[in-house]
C-alpha cells in the first residue's frame, strides 16, 4: 500500500437533520449536501476538508436499508484499483458485496466483507 490507508469515512445515521444539527455543533463545521451520482436515495453531508492537509474526509449518509448505531460507520481504504483489492479480500477469506462501481467523477468503490464479518469499502480513482 503505496499511501496513507483510509480514504474516506461514512457515518450511517436514520435521521439526517439530526445528525446534522449534532455533528455540527460537536466539531463546530458546517455539512455541505454532497450528491450521489448514481441513486437519488442516498442522502449525504459531507464534512469540510482541505485535500492540501494530513487526514481522511467522509460524510453523515441515510440510505433505504442501512441502520445506524452498531456498524454504522464504513471506512473506505484507499486503493489504486479497488477491484485488486476487492479480489484480493475475496481471496483472503472475505466476500464482495458490492463489485467495483462507478460512483462519476469521484472514482470508483467496492463494498466487501471481511473475514470477521464486517463491512468496509475499497475506493480508487480507476
Amino acid at each position: 500500500m503505496s499511501m496513507n490507508p483510509v480514504g474516506w469515512f461514512e457515518i450511517y445515521v436514520d435521521d439526517l437533520a439530526r445528525a446534522k444539527t449534532f455533528y455540527e455543533a460537536v466539531f463546530e463545521v458546517n455539512l455541505e449536501v454532497l450528491g450521489d451520482p448514481n441513486e437519488s436515495s442516498i442522502q449525504m453531508l459531507a464534512f469540510p476538508s482541505d485535500m492540501e492537509k494530513y487526514g481522511a474526509t467522509g460524510a453523515l449518509v441515510k440510505m433505504d436499508h442501512v441502520i445506524a448505531g452498531g456498524g454504522g460507520t464504513l471506512v473506505y481504504f484507499a486503493c489504486d484499483d479497488c477491484a485488486i483489492e476487492a479480489a484480493r479480500a475475496k481471496t483472503a477469506g472475505g466476500s464482495i458485496q458490492r463489485p467495483k462501481m462507478d460512483i462519476g467523477e469521484y472514482g470508483f468503490i467496492c463494498l466487501v466483507l471481511d473475514s470477521e464479518g464486517n463491512m468496509i469499502g475499497l475506493h480508487s480513482m480507476n
